[in-house]
């Protein structure tokens, strides 16, 4: 096309940036919280984020990416252990990039998951025959990498014969951390909200931190930024029609999407009724949102909630007794049309939800496990038996 004089005098206006998963938006954190009571075992994030100038959109049942950073102390201790110099530029990833070593360790490469082809790789670069004899067998090097991690690996095989380059070529990417958002953006317009539960733990002699959990929970503060990413979950959102009926089972942080449904609700002025499970250890300290759930459930938001604290009685009660406890309500619910959501573990919890609801369709349907098994297979099918389960 022929470019005319007033195309010369008005240059193209900057285009806009757009962010992504590849270009994540740094986030400035709005709120830090800690929502567990003193004396609790467990310490759990709400943290409110803006988006403002991002151009990110969600709905309650979408998730936030973060690209975590790892722990200073660990990375000072890789660096102390093989006495290698914070400043020597390295190249990472398959594009090639260049960078010191120390912000490689910090910002860019996975250092705390330990893999067979790590493993196999670093063989080539020590005499121990310790390692050697570990590749040996398949379920040795498993176990070994159970709950171990980089320095563990350098701390028990060595001495090595390679350089840092060499070594940081065997490891891969640090992949984002995904989060269930814990807010309706009708309901906090240019915000989102996430509640993350810090995961610490002992392993093979050292205290173990969880990258993106426990860099949260320590290291950032109100004023600070996350880079940050939404991610579309298609597989769990609220139904089309608010008029359904909904039931979510979210024990600990698998509260989160359920918070988002709830504010979503109220904004909207849903008809349809809702019925929250909710379960944790203690309900003096880790009944988290109560205040905000009571709320919802005296203004008529929330039409049931029922909680389980496995720590407050001799016997454990969790959410999938609770649900039997209630199953002849809970299978009217179901029978007319109700959505199901599990959010949470998905090892223990999310099975016991499962073989609680069969339980609860032979039960109250007069159906054989077969038959339950089917009408189950028929929720899901019809987009009424929802997971999201990690």
């Amino acid at each position: 096309m022929q470019r005319t004089i007033d195309d010369e005098k008005n240059p193209k206006k900057p285009v806009p940036t757009t962010y992504s998963r590849l270009n994540p938006f740094q986030a400035k954190v709005l709120k830090n919280i800690n929502l567990n009571g003193e004396g609790s075992n467990k310490e759990t994030r709400h943290i409110e984020l803006s988006l403002e100038g991002s151009g990110f959109s969600y709905i309650p049942g979408d998730t936030l990416g973060i690209a975590p950073s790892n722990d200073p102390e660990l990375v000072a201790a890789l660096l102390e252990e093989m006495k290698w110099d914070a400043d020597e530029v390295v190249t990472v990833g398959r594009q090639g990039e260049s960078m010191p070593l120390k912000e490689a360790l910090v910002t860019y490469l996975d250092i705390t998951l330990l893999t067979k082809k790590i493993l196999q790789g670093a063989a080539a670069f020590t005499d121990n025959e310790e390692l050697q004899k570990l590749l040996e067998d398949t379920a040795a090097v498993k176990e070994y990498c159970d709950g171990r991690d980089l320095l563990d690996m350098l701390r028990d095989f060595g001495p090595w014969k390679a350089s840092a380059q060499e070594i940081v070529s065997l490891l891969r990417k640090m992949v984002p951390r995904l989060y269930s958002i814990a807010s309706s953006l009708a309901a906090h317009p240019d915000e989102v909200h996430l509640t993350i539960g810090a995961v610490r733990y002992t392993a093979h002699g050292r205290e173990r931190k969880g990258v993106c959990s426990v860099q949260c929970a320590d290291r950032v503060e109100e004023g600070d930024t996350l880079p940050v990413f939404v991610q579309v979950n298609k597989h769990f959102h609220l139904p089309e029609q608010l008029d359904k009926d909904i039931i979510m089972v979210g024990p600990g942080t698998g509260v989160a999407p359920f918070r988002s449904f709830i504010e979503e609700l109220a904004v909207k002025k849903a008809t349809g009724r809702s019925w929250l499970f909710f379960g944790d250890q203690h309900e003096a300290t880790d009944f988290l949102y109560k205040d905000e759930l009571e709320k919802y459930q005296q203004d008529g938001v929330l039409s049931k909630i029922d909680v389980a604290f496995s720590r407050d009685s001799d016997q454990k009660v969790y959410v999938q007794h609770k649900m039997l406890e209630h199953s002849k309500e809970l299978f009217e619910w179901i029978e007319n049309g109700a959505y199901f959501y599990v959010c949470g573990d998905k090892d223990h919890m999310a099975k016991d939800v499962n073989e609680a609801l069969l339980t609860i369709f032979e039960q109250e349907g007069g159906m054989d496990r077969e038959a339950a098994e089917a009408y189950l297979k028929e929720l899901k099918t019809q987009g009424r038996y929802l997971r999201d389960v990690y």
